[in-house]
């Protein structure tokens, strides 16, 4: 029971994180008149503020400071601050620019594109299930870029930059929030200085527009911390297997959001390309599943 209810937290606290990542580009539409850029700086020092607070009420703070004086954990980090901040800056400019489809084609590549930093970068051997996998990714994309006459750069940034902040995070010997707390204070510096320098030239948004736009602004610490923090709840609680399928929440509602709400163009080629896609991953999660239920079967206990 207790079991059983431990699962249906992680299952809720899961939902809740990719269902306010999927529904994220309503926030970001509502700060379409600040320019990305400005909106990025705003996130990543209320991220921060946020996150010192929170930390602090946990008293993780000193752990964080040493963590940030170990060699090995700040060159890491220092490549993840770099792929975490460009990758907010694309979906922010993606949102800005009505290209949403593109931001939820992204993040559908991301787990096959974790699949394929694994061969290439970790030497896995790959399940027939899985080559399969990235090579019907591999021909919607490709379809894109023939018919389209270019590569889906937006969808190709988020989900390799992603994915390789995933895969540098995995071996990163800090937590979630933690980890998290101090890309953005690497970040804050830049940020400070864009921010000061934007205000000397008369160009910051930020205190020189609505109230509502400025609160909006100063809610990006909450809008990034929050769902993290589901998200670490839900890992702690459920299978990855479980968590993997979890994901798709958030790529589906914001291709919904995309097509339905903002009306962006989804024609012909984008409807072949994205049924290659959604193939894909329906053969990627079968092979996650078969070999979950095969782990599962392996260490059940045997009737007597």
């Amino acid at each position: 029971m207790i079991d059983d209810r431990r699962s249906l937290q992680g299952v809720l606290y899961g939902l809740a994180a990719y269902v306010w990542w999927g529904l994220s580009p309503l926030y970001f539409k509502a700060l379409t008149h600040v320019p990305p850029p400005e909106v990025l700086v705003h996130r990543i020092l209320w991220s921060l503020l946020l996150l010192v607070v929170l930390l602090a009420r946990r008293g993780e703070l000193a752990a964080v400071w040493r963590a940030a004086h170990e060699r090995r954990v700040l060159l890491i980090l220092a490549a993840t601050t770099l792929l975490v901040g460009l990758n907010w800056f694309i979906y922010i400019w993606a949102v800005a620019n009505q290209r949403v489809l593109e931001a939820s084609l992204g993040y559908f590549i991301n787990p096959l594109m974790n699949v394929a930093l694994g061969m290439l970068l970790l030497r896995e051997r790959l399940r027939p299930l899985q080559w399969a996998s990235l090579g019907l990714a591999g021909a919607g994309v490709a379809l894109l870029a023939v018919r389209l006459g270019s590569l889906p750069l937006v969808s190709l940034v988020l989900a390799v930059s992603f994915s390789l902040y995933g895969l540098l995070r995995k071996v990163a010997p800090i937590g979630g929030m933690a980890g998290l707390a101090i890309e953005t204070a690497l970040l804050a510096p830049a940020a400070g200085v864009a921010l000061t320098v934007w205000a000397i030239d008369q160009r910051l948004v930020f205190g020189h527009g609505s109230r509502s736009g400025d609160l909006l602004l100063a809610a990006s610490g909450l809008v990034t911390a929050l769902p993290l923090v589901w998200f670490a709840n839900a890992a702690r609680r459920l299978r990855y297997a479980t968590l993997g399928f979890l994901q798709y929440a958030a790529p589906t509602l914001q291709f919904l959001l995309a097509v339905v709400v903002y009306g962006e163009p989804f024609n012909r080629t984008q409807l072949m390309s994205f049924s290659l896609i959604w193939c894909a991953l329906g053969l990627f999660s079968i092979d996650v599943w078969r070999q979950s239920a095969g782990r599962r079967s392996t260490h059940s206990p045997r009737a007597s």
